[in-house]
């Protein structure tokens, strides 16, 4: 079975082709950072503009460069939710328009089921597991049974990780995105500052970042002379330390010695190295995607979109997108 895969739920514009025996024919992806830049953070209009221009082009690249015929696809798959419902609109409606002109069904996926599933396109991992899935727009944790169901363990509060990487970015006159600029200048830094963990020793498994932010802010004003390497590393050191110290929690309550970590945040050095350490001091599996696979993509969607395609699940032509269904609903949902 092949698939073309569809993802616009933020701002990387990204098609794949997927073929369910062979793996990934090709993958294209445009990245829209220039663009938001100026602004720090993702501009909803800008982004659903950008989808219109970036699509067709793409997909004449991802042909091109494959010499495939759209023909021989056996279905659409294509991001439904969650996401800015405007880039949403523009990729499932050009999702619907290539399944209509082709007579080809249409498969949707969750945003967050594909980053899941992004370390299945390198390695299977034995249900259940717990999945840490933090990102620009989320920071949750899930207790993965099977394919479709999910349960929610907890999640942020305020702010999610990667938004806080960025907001924080923006006070240090860094640009946007935050994560990938903060996370070099935390390794020629020192984490000589000290910032709250807030809810660190919580009982339940939610997160807070807000706080944070805040105290990152007020530092920022009452030092004259900072380094804002120091800084970075400060900041970066209480991130981690909140995201780790839930995830071994989420292990603890569940008996589970199984944790996958997706997202685009699951990209930062840091956290790698700090849990591939616990995994190796407390026995459990850790499962992390290559760095390329924890951003937004088409692969994650076109392996998600195929493992409902072979359980028989199609969506309508009339469907349209929603700005947020809970994970665990659409897996009920679409089951």
């Amino acid at each position: 079975m092949i698939t073309l895969a569809v993802e616009t739920s933020c701002d990387e514009t990204a098609l794949c082709l997927y073929d369910s025996k062979k793996g990934p024919i090709r993958d294209v992806l445009l990245s829209q950072a220039k663009v938001h830049s100026p602004f720090g953070g993702v501009v909803p209009e800008l982004s659903a503009r950008e989808h219109t221009r970036n699509l067709l082009p793409l997909l004449e690249l991802l042909l091109k460069d494959t010499s495939f015929d759209l023909k021989d696809i056996d279905f659409v798959s294509f991001t439904l939710t969650p996401g800015l419902i405007l880039s949403l609109v523009v990729g499932v409606s050009f999702a619907k328009g290539v399944a209509f002109t082709l007579g080809k069904p249409l498969v949707p996926v969750h945003h967050l089921e594909g980053h899941i599933y992004s370390v299945f396109l390198e390695k299977t991992v034995e249900y259940p597991f717990v999945a840490l899935i933090v990102s620009g727009g989320h920071t949750d944790l899930f207790l993965v049974e099977d394919f479709g169901r999910y349960r929610f363990l907890g999640g942020t509060l305020d702010d999610a990780a990667g938004e806080s990487y960025d907001k924080v970015a923006k006070m240090l006159g860094l640009g946007y995105p935050g994560g990938p600029v903060i996370d070099k200048l935390a390794r020629e830094g020192e984490p000589k500052y000290e910032l709250p963990r807030p809810m660190i020793f919580s009982e339940d498994l939610n997160f807070s970042f807000s706080g944070l932010k805040t105290a990152v802010m007020n530092l920022i004003r009452k030092e004259k002379n900072f380094k804002v390497e120091d800084v970075a590393s400060s900041f970066q050191e209480a991130v981690v330390d909140i995201l780790v110290s839930k995830s071994l929690k989420a292990l603890d309550k569940t008996g589970i010695k199984r944790l996958v970590v997706v997202g685009g945040v699951s990209a930062n050095s840091r956290l790698r190295e700090v849990l591939k350490e616990k995994s190796e001091e407390l026995s459990f599996k850790l499962y992390i995607p290559h760095p390329r696979l924890s951003t937004d993509n088409a692969l994650m969607i076109a392996y998600a979109g195929t493992e409902r395609f072979k359980r028989g699940i199609t969506a309508p032509m009339d469907i349209n997108p929603e700005p947020n269904i809970p994970l665990e609903e659409f897996g009920k949902l679409w089951s």
